[in-house]
């Protein structure tokens, strides 16, 4: 097969706002490959990492040949659960073995967030191509090398913000770039998560029976096992993640930025706190607001736990305000408020159209046709959209645990405010040393 040589863009905007990555596919598209199957490693199979695989499956080009976790038990269980499918595959808790594996073309990344980037180098210096869950890297500085590692490697990466292979949001963007809702000078985004309760603080405790919890840690500061930092609630502390921001934000911010085309902001600003759980186990702030400041408009950004009523009725979304209507987007679909002049209506408003399809499955669909076909510009999330957004996003962190309004030099990639710089990469523990492309 001839590989076509990417492109590269010499800025994040082209790469992660072009109509190009968010058009609709074909599901039922002629594949001139149909006999090749792309074998599959999935390394972080417990959540987002076995629906990804799972959506993976789905399509018949796909094989899945092993899986890893640091945990024997959902090693078992997922195991188990493929078995039951006729599936069979080689199980390990080290990554390593996975991309060691000269029969394996492509893995899923399903891992906490402190372990994306150094597996994603990892992987596309071992050869294969990578699927990666959101956010992509834990800091700034590890989503450069992540962008930097692409180029260097030439290999496929998909980043899991599926939304973005979705019939609706690519109208809604298409709508927005229509110039009908007039100047944008407001952006909002938001995640109201209503089902989220405190967590309660428990003791430290032994290590499960079966869990590798020196390889779960990794990069990350040493710490006593406690169940709260474990699964699914690590993203509430800073060692690992970057809570609702990274989690919520990087989906629905990513949204924001596609419709305005819009790279990095000028300054940032943020105001919150733990006020919904005062007291409870987490890290990262459960209310937070946080002001982007763009050329020619601002973006806000909402973020509040045990809440769902937000903005226009819905817990989560975009709403692209503009001298003629808004426009508001999220998951469900879309809609066109028009805006009023007296009596007057000043654009047709558009009733909610809905979600046609199903995100997840498209999204594995197109990365499985851009491994066969090699055409990096026909991927949906390319690694340079997801480090972008991950980047806002992180910025927009870093504006919360400095307490103050920064800004940003996009000319040296850093920050005016000293402080502010020292949040741009992740401190690495533990013989680990922050991955280079």
């Amino acid at each position: 097969m001839r590989r076509r040589k990417f492109i590269q863009s010499s800025s994040l905007l082209l790469a992660s706002t072009g109509l190009a990555s968010i058009l609709p596919l074909n599901l039922f598209a002629t594949n001139k490959n149909k006999a090749a199957k792309i074998r599959i490693g999935a390394i972080g199979i417990n959540g987002m990492g076995w629906s990804d695989l799972t959506a993976l499956l789905k399509d018949p080009r796909a094989e899945c040949v092993a899986l890893c976790d640091v945990d024997q038990n959902v090693l078992t269980k997922r195991a188990a659960e493929l078995a039951k499918k006729s599936i069979t595959v080689t199980t390990t808790g080290d990554y390593k073995k996975i991309l060691e594996n000269k029969d394996i073309d492509a893995v899923v990344i399903g891992t906490p967030d402190h372990w994306h980037c150094k597996i994603m180098i990892d992987a596309l210096a071992a050869g294969k191509d990578v699927y990666v869950e959101k956010p992509v890297g834990n800091s700034i500085a590890e989503c450069n090398e992540m962008i930097a590692a692409q180029q260097k490697y030439q290999k496929v990466v998909q980043v899991g913000q599926w939304q973005r292979s979705q019939k609706h949001f690519a109208d809604a963007i298409a709508y927005v770039h229509s110039g009908k809702l007039g100047n944008i000078r407001l952006v909002k985004a938001w995640a109201y998560q209503g089902w989220m309760k405190a967590i309660p603080t428990v003791p430290d405790s032994p290590v499960p029976e079966g869990v590798d919890y020196n390889m779960w840690l990794g990069p990350s500061t040493r710490h006593p096992f406690n169940k709260n930092r474990f699964h699914f609630d690590f993203r509430w502390f800073w060692d690992y993640a970057g809570g609702l921001m990274t989690d919520w934000g990087v989906h629905m911010i990513d949204y924001a930025l596609l419709g305005m085309k819009a790279s990095a902001p000028k300054s940032i600003v943020a105001s919150g706190g733990k006020f919904a759980y005062p007291d409870d186990a987490s890290e990262t702030p459960d209310t937070l607001t946080t002001i982007f400041e763009f050329e020619g408009f601002n973006l806000q950004w909402e973020h509040a736990t045990g809440i769902d009523d937000g903005p226009y009725g819905r817990n989560h979304g975009v709403a692209f305000i503009g001298n003629n209507g808004t426009l508001v987007l999220n998951r469900q679909g879309w809609e066109v408020i028009p805006g009023k002049d007296g009596d007057k209506i000043k654009i047709e408003a558009v009733p909610l159209q809905k979600s046609v399809d199903n995100g997840l499955q498209l999204h594995a669909k197109n990365f499985l046709d851009v491994i066969q076909s090699r055409k990096m510009e026909d991927l949906k999330a390319p690694i340079q959209a997801g480090a972008h957004v991950a980047t806002v996003c992180q910025m927009g962190n870093i504006a919360y645990r400095t307490g103050k309004k920064i800004y940003w030099d996009a000319a040296k990639g850093k920050f005016t405010d000293t402080e502010a710089n020292k949040y741009l990469a992740a401190a690495y523990h533990n013989g680990y040393k922050m991955p280079r492309a």
